[in-house]
């Protein structure tokens, strides 16, 4: 009876889990799978239930976190439905990103959104013509929830809101069509702050498993919604990385910009020229890749010759910049094989984004790098948080 606590102790002190101390569960991503004590970490058992995997999800979660039992809930169901190995490191990696996003609140408060929002008007009334007098008449209005728009949005506190305000005024306002369109400046919400745009695409392609209310976008803001897009965007694709803090800059920053840093590294090295190590192959514009020559093509063409390759398959190969298909393209494998005879040495297949964080709610300077190694810490302490 009393080598129990002990057990514990060696448990957190090691590094491992008493959860893995079981019989092994599938295979891990690489940069999940190399646990502190030198061992590899499995995914749970499979034979394990959902009411046994829940309370082992609810010990990850912090114990500030209000509802750890729906939280747990919501987080279960988004693994099995996206088939991702129910495993303590898989787990710990969306609670990280919650806890750092937003502290385990389905719907976040974000400061200031009241001036933002009124910001965003002044720029379309200027845009469009439209009298300031008719913009104030309008707001005046009563609007779906009884309220006037003017008083929703002095009372604006969440993303939620600013999000459903928008839907109605587009649909309700005489000059809301004109004014907006299909514009809606929320474009990211929810526990894991998910982009609007990559939830819409993943339902549009994979699917999603719960009844939708009203539109793709409103799911975001709930928390089974959240969690679920949340989840998808970090663990539902095949990463080259040993280390999980560039899955979290991936995050941050977009699927593989991990990888393009280091391939912008390795091209600058070899081309003789600084390149920005922003993880973005092409120009984009709307999402999508623009006609306009990026750094990196241009300096891709100048050496040209040295990699044998024509411009259309140059531009070929970076159209998968964004996919794993990049890193066995011609090009990606051509360029690190110069680069690294050039070196002498392999060069690294992984480097952080240098990207300044830029959003009307980031009110100081930050980083992908500084995201990224604050989620990996809160990622650590979750680690921890399974020895008991």
């Amino acid at each position: 009876m009393r080598r129990w606590p002990l057990l514990l102790l060696l448990a957190a002190v090691g590094g491992c889990s008493l959860f893995e101390s079981e019989q092994e569960g599938a295979a891990l991503p690489t940069d999940m799978a190399r646990r502190a004590d030198g061992k590899t970490a499995t995914a749970w058992p499979a034979p394990l239930s959902r009411e046994e995997a829940q309370r082992r999800i609810v010990r990850l979660i912090p114990s500030y976190a209000r509802d750890r039992d729906g939280w747990a809930g919501d987080l279960h169901a988004a693994l099995d439905h996206l088939g991702v190995p129910h495993a303590t490191q898989t787990y710990c990696a969306v609670i990280a990103v919650i806890e750092q996003e937003s502290s385990f609140q389905a719907d976040p408060s974000v400061p200031g959104l009241a001036r933002i929002v009124r910001r965003e008007l002044a720029e379309r009334e200027a845009r469009y013509r439209i009298p300031g007098v008719v913009v104030d008449a309008a707001l005046s209005k009563t609007s779906p929830d009884g309220r006037s728009y003017e008083q929703r949005i002095a009372a604006l506190r969440t993303e939620s809101q600013v999000n459903t305000l928008f839907e109605d005024m587009i649909g309700e306002l005489p000059f809301g069509k004109t004014l907006f369109g299909g514009f809606n400046p929320i474009r990211t919400g929810g526990p894991m702050q998910v982009s609007i745009a990559f939830a819409e695409q993943h339902a549009a392609t994979r699917g999603y498993p719960y009844k939708i209310e009203r539109k793709i976008r409103d799911e975001v803001f709930s928390r089974r919604g959240g969690v679920y897009f949340g989840a998808a965007i970090l663990l539902d694709y095949p990463v080259p990385y040993d280390r999980i803090v560039y899955r979290f800059a991936d995050f941050n920053a977009g699927r593989y910009s991990s990888r393009n840093a280091a391939f912008q590294q390795a091209l600058g090295r070899l081309a003789g020229r600084s390149l920005a190590a922003d993880g973005d192959l092409l120009r984009y514009e709307d999402g999508a890749p623009s006609g306009g020559q990026s750094e990196v093509e241009a300096a891709l063409l100048e050496i040209a010759g040295q990699l044998d390759m024509s411009r259309p398959q140059i531009r070929r190969d970076l159209l998968l910049e964004k996919s794993e298909a990049f890193s066995r393209s011609p090009l990606y494998e051509k360029v690190f094989a110069l680069a690294d005879a050039a070196a002498g040495k392999p060069l690294a297949r992984q480097a952080m984004p240098q990207i300044a964080l830029k959003s009307p709610k980031i009110t100081r300077r930050l980083t992908t790098e500084w995201f990224a190694k604050r989620v990996e810490g809160r990622y650590r302490s979750c680690l921890r948080r399974s020895g008991g």
